[in-house]
């Protein structure tokens, strides 16, 4: 008779979500799911409404990373437009972007998996937490919490508040940056420098001790996609897609965004309200691909400024093709505050970037209209249709973690298979299983979007807790 073992819910993440696996007879791991067990709608609560009210409604979506929701919605408006975003203005868009990613990796690396990173994997879970790395590595976690304070506080300089704030709108930014925030901005980021490269050598000194969880933690062949610049060298605001095979063959590249849906298909399964992503040419699930940080540093050619250039050379001699671990999107992230930081540098020094010339002006001239961006767990899209009057009558959202949705679910399967015996389930096991979510970092209030219109069970339950019947509404 088969067993289950559920971990419910998967902490240190963002969202709520499940674990089940699965036991055979002889407790065995057969299989493994992780599911999203919250639903927002967002796509359809979004018709209706004036299509250039979707930058602001969809930073909502998400209080982590609003930057790259009202950046791609931005990006799909402009093309409704038709548009082209003035110089300065997008130039902007790319500096809060830098900001979040900033922000949103040092959460990510030092809020949520440092824990595990710096105390280990079966430490006590009572001092699992950042109050543990408090303790044991005091400047460890004071640099974090700066490192994420600065990078709030660019986002801040633009309208004052570090989360939604509803400064991106269609055809550019509603203003231009102050002299006075620039300055401030400029001055902050040599102490985020040197914070991000002194974690990064303690990081790489502490490989030697995640051997186990490098070779198990969704360490198998697959696809990879991200948006490169006309160079081929890494980009998050702007750029074309790219999708390379596990040998590290590109086998699709400069695809245009408005293109997406011939490469990209989604698939449902019942058990979770996160779509599946795959690439279409290789149909479901056998098109499983991986984003985000160390997916992005996979299909560039290289980063595109010093310091981030020298790490990614040192990241992707990691092995002879591409990183396949997905333990090592710990390290992807860290190498992309540095080449955020690199490149905040250059843009707040370029003598245009406080000019007023912000935003271009239109009337709707198209009837639909997609934006991507890489968003800091990775591309983002945003799809939207129109009427004659701008008033949005469909939408599509594929996010970051609906992406990695396949891959996660074979990342869980393969953590479960190598550290749980049916006969011993240590804690340190169900940890790593939480623990390879994390390497993805996933946003699941983000995440819950679905095709169909969804079905919920509802269930009768006896006073035990048995349940008696069950229906789907």
């Amino acid at each position: 008779m088969t067993q289950q073992i559920v971990i419910d819910p998967i902490t240190r993440i963002e969202g709520h979500g499940k674990i089940t696996i699965h036991l055979d007879d002889e407790g065995r791991v057969s299989d493994a799911q992780f599911h999203v067990t919250q639903f927002r709608g967002f796509e359809k609560f979004c018709e209706g409404r004036p299509f250039y009210e979707m930058p602001s409604l969809t930073e909502r979506i998400c209080g982590i990373c609003p930057i790259s929701h009202s950046v791609a919605s931005a990006k799909a408006c402009d093309a409704i437009l038709g548009v082209r975003v003035p110089e300065t203005g997008a130039k902007l868009r790319r500096l809060l972007t830098y900001g979040q990613y900033i922000q949103s990796h040092a959460l990510s690396f030092f809020h949520l998996s440092a824990p595990d990173l710096v105390l280990g994997m079966d430490s006590d879970p009572a001092k699992r937490n950042i109050l543990g790395v408090l303790e044991a590595d005091p400047t460890l976690a004071l640099d974090g919490i700066k490192l994420r304070k600065i990078g709030q506080e660019i986002i801040a300089g633009f309208t004052g508040k570090r989360i939604h704030p509803a400064w991106v709108v269609p055809g550019g930014v509603n203003e231009p940056l102050a002299e006075d925030h620039r300055k401030t901005m400029l001055a902050s980021l040599p102490e985020a420098l040197e914070i991000t490269l002194r974690t990064l050598r303690w990081f790489k000194a502490s490989l030697e001790n995640h051997r186990e969880e490098i070779r198990t933690f969704a360490n198998f062949p697959t696809m990879f996609m991200g948006l490169v610049n006309d160079e081929g060298n890494l980009e998050h605001v702007n750029g074309k897609l790219r999708f390379i095979d596990y040998k590290g063959n590109i086998v699709a590249d400069g695809v245009e965004a408005a293109d997406y849906k011939t490469y990209i298909g989604e698939s449902v399964e019942p058990w979770s309200f996160l779509k599946s992503p795959y690439y279409k040419p290789l149909g479901y699930p056998d098109g499983i691909y991986r984003v985000g940080p160390a997916a992005r540093l996979n299909v560039c050619n290289g980063c595109g400024t010093p310091l981030a250039d020298q790490e990614w050379a040192e990241f992707r001699s990691l092995e002879r093709g591409p990183v396949m671990s997905s333990f090592h999107n710990h390290y992807a992230r860290l190498i992309e505050i540095v080449y955020a930081i690199e490149k905040a540098q250059e843009l707040l020094n370029d003598p245009n970037i406080t000019s007023p010339h912000v935003r271009a002006f239109a009337q709707p001239n198209y009837s639909e209209g997609v934006g991507v961006v890489e968003a800091p767990r990775g591309t983002l899209f945003h799809h939207y249709k129109v009427d004659e009057e701008g008033l949005m009558t469909w939408a599509n959202f594929i996010v970051a973690t609906g992406n990695n949705n396949l891959a996660m679910n074979r990342g869980v399967l393969q953590v479960a298979q190598r550290f749980i015996n049916g006969n011993s389930i240590p804690e340190g096991a169900l940890n790593r299983i939480e623990a390879v979510i994390r390497a993805f970092d996933p946003c699941l209030s983000c995440s819950t979007h679905a095709i169909k219109n969804p079905s919920f069970p509802l269930l009768l339950l006896a006073a035990d807790g048995t349940v008696l019947d069950k229906v789907r509404i």
